[in-house]
């Protein structure tokens, strides 16, 4: 590399979980410290940081896509961006991205992003590199104090995961169970209210194993640490994800009855109805063990939207297993949920397992999952019309005088009126459709 000047603007591109948005937005923050400021829309940018995800199949090389996309563009400008890749992609091909891609200066994984402005100064001089480092927690402590938010923000409370299920990358991109300090997490939610966030959503990989101590060191789980939060004076809503059913304590469950600012949804992932698939897939949990827990979930919020994750053709899965997991849909009524074909990540079990089963199989039973699921969303969403609740509005919509924002139970509404980005307001669910649904302005709620 040669030697180049400094960028004045940036672009931050993050793919993939909530937490790499949460990542995204605090490597943003970190560039406006150092003067960069963000590219305006349809201007080439100056630094562009690949915020990646390895989730999904083929990850890497839909990166390498993106890096000749900018390279091509950047040379039509006139000026070829710096390139950072950031994130679990970072994480886990390391300098392999540097011997296949010239363009990028520098590679940063997830737990070291906190790194970046040196690494962008040694690239400013010409020189490239990698930092895929996995220092314990040290990476929150170097980030700037919270200045600018979303009305719906995120707080990374815990980072990590020590349940290696076998199709799973995460202990290895984002390391063992790590919990933030309670006391940094109420100073930043603080931080975040007083930017303009009327709702928090914790995240973690697996964030109801968080854990820590109160002011008065008191050891608390994350019931507790919402039951805390739920006392900062200007905000209005809590919300937690990804949980794991192994990690839901009596505590969690009876917050979700005692605390009005924890939203009634509630995320947990079970990833198939086949018993012999979740003891394959290194889950702790059996179907019906999870239906059980949900009832009880249920039975302390009866209004309680329910949203999940599943995998199909995990190695391994029969016609008879998959249809094991269509009958826990039936039974669940899903709001909402996410699905995906298995696909195979190096170095995991579950990649070299036998019984690895034909694309277009998968492609027929995710089509038919999916279809269940959507039938269920549009049931749910359908048996929400006619109550009035709270909206909390995040954006404009496509036309004058249109709003967006998420009920309680986290569907997208869309209506017209008198309203700003951040209110609080009450509207009446009046149509329904798969995706979202149509209110009609009651008013706006007090902050």
């Amino acid at each position: 590399m040669k030697p180049t000047t400094s960028p004045k603007t940036y672009r931050v591109k993050s793919f993939g979980c909530q937490m790499n948005v949460y990542d995204g937005e605090r490597m943003a923050e970190m560039l406006g410290e150092q003067g960069i400021t963000p590219a305006p829309e349809g201007e080439e940018a100056d630094l562009v940081v690949l915020n990646t995800c390895h989730i999904r199949e083929k990850a890497a090389e839909k990166v390498y896509s993106d890096i000749g996309r900018l390279t091509k563009a950047g040379r039509e400008a006139g000026k070829e961006p710096l390139i950072a890749v950031a994130g679990c992609v970072a994480q886990a091909e390391g300098e392999e991205i540097m011997k296949r891609s010239p363009a990028v200066s520098m590679v940063v994984g997830p737990q070291a992003y906190h790194r970046l402005p040196e690494m962008l100064d040694k690239a400013v001089k010409g020189e490239r590199a990698t930092d895929t480092d996995m220092p314990a927690i040290a990476k929150f402590a170097a980030l700037p104090e919270r200045r600018r938010t979303n009305p719906a923000s995120f707080l990374t409370v815990q980072e990590g995961c020590d349940k290696f299920c076998t199709y799973c990358v995460v202990p290895y991109t984002r390391g063992a169970e790590i919990s933030r300090p309670y006391s940094d997490l109420v100073t930043e939610a603080k931080k975040l209210v007083d930017a303009g966030a009327k709702e928090i959503t914790l995240l973690g990989q697996n964030v109801s194993a968080w854990s820590g101590e109160d002011e008065k060191g008191h050891g608390v789980g994350l019931a507790g640490l919402i039951r805390d939060l739920a006392k900062v004076e200007g905000l209005a809503r809590i919300r937690y994800t990804t949980s794991h059913p192994a990690d839901m304590d009596d505590d969690l469950i009876a917050a979700h009855g005692e605390i009005d600012k924890l939203m009634p949804f509630l995320h947990l992932p079970v990833q198939a109805g086949s018993d012999r698939v979740l003891k394959a897939m290194n889950r702790s949990h059996t179907a019906e063990s999870y239906l059980r827990l949900l009832e009880r979930f249920r039975a302390a919020r009866p209004d309680l939207a329910l949203s999940g994750d599943f995998i199909v053709g995990f190695p391994g899965e029969t016609d008879a297993e998959f249809e094991e997991t269509l009958a826990l849909v039936d039974e669940v009524k899903y709001a909402q949920a996410f699905s995906f074909k298995y696909s195979p990540r190096p170095g995991t079990p579950a990649a070299t397992m036998e019984g690895q089963v034909a694309k277009e199989v998968m492609d027929e039973r995710l089509q038919r999952l999916q279809a269940a699921l959507n039938r269920d969303q549009l049931a749910f969403n359908e048996a929400s019309v006619g109550k009035t609740c709270e909206v909390l509005v995040e954006r404009k919509g496509k036309h004058a005088g249109q709003w967006l924002g998420k009920s309680p139970w986290l569907q997208s509404v869309w209506f017209e009126g008198d309203a700003q980005i951040g209110d609080l307001v009450q509207a009446e669910l009046v149509e329904a459709g798969p995706k979202s649904l149509a209110g009609k302005l009651r008013e706006t709620v007090a902050a």
